[in-house]
């Protein structure tokens, strides 16, 4: 099993936060790398969530949820959201909205909850893109176990 993760770690990957909050007002987080576009006509993404996850009765109790797509320097946030926590909100910047939705993001996609897939050990979320907003700026890579930057940061950084 080990193996075969590794095996899937090769595969470069950005780093997202998906969030969410209930009809009670339950505010979850939690960091993918399972983030990708399902179809533009209608406007689709998907996400995977481990059955073991905390968070995973909060995601299928939300009728909504907000896909933030980092920035090079947000790892800070991809750790935290990573990490269990009694509030991994506690001290983030969001904007203002009924979904808790990270500022400084990249791009970030509020959606609705259309489908949800048994996958294995893992939940596959549908959502139908409501609104998005994107800015410039490089992304939070993820290969091999660990954080990446792009070579044109690198060059831009003078290493």
């Amino acid at each position: 099993m080990r193996s075969l993760r590794e095996a899937f770690g090769q595969f470069a990957t950005g780093v997202a936060v998906v969030t969410t909050v209930t009809a009670q007002g339950e505010r979850a987080g939690v960091t993918v790398n399972s983030f990708t576009s399902l179809s533009l006509d209608p406007p689709l993404v998907l996400w995977c969530l481990s059955d073991r996850a905390p968070s995973v009765p909060l995601f299928l109790r939300a009728e909504r949820f907000a896909v933030n797509v980092l920035a090079a320097d947000q790892d800070h946030l991809s750790q935290r959201f990573a990490t269990p926590a009694v509030d991994k909100f506690a001290g983030v910047e969001l904007v203002e909205g009924a979904l808790p939705v990270l500022a400084g993001t990249l791009a970030s996609f509020v959606c609705r909850r259309v489908r949800t897939h048994d996958g294995g050990d893992h939940h596959i979320f549908v959502g139908e893109v409501e609104r998005f907003q994107r800015s410039e700026g490089e992304p939070l890579i993820f290969h091999s176990g660990r954080y990446r930057e792009l070579e044109s940061a690198r060059v831009r950084a003078g290493g």
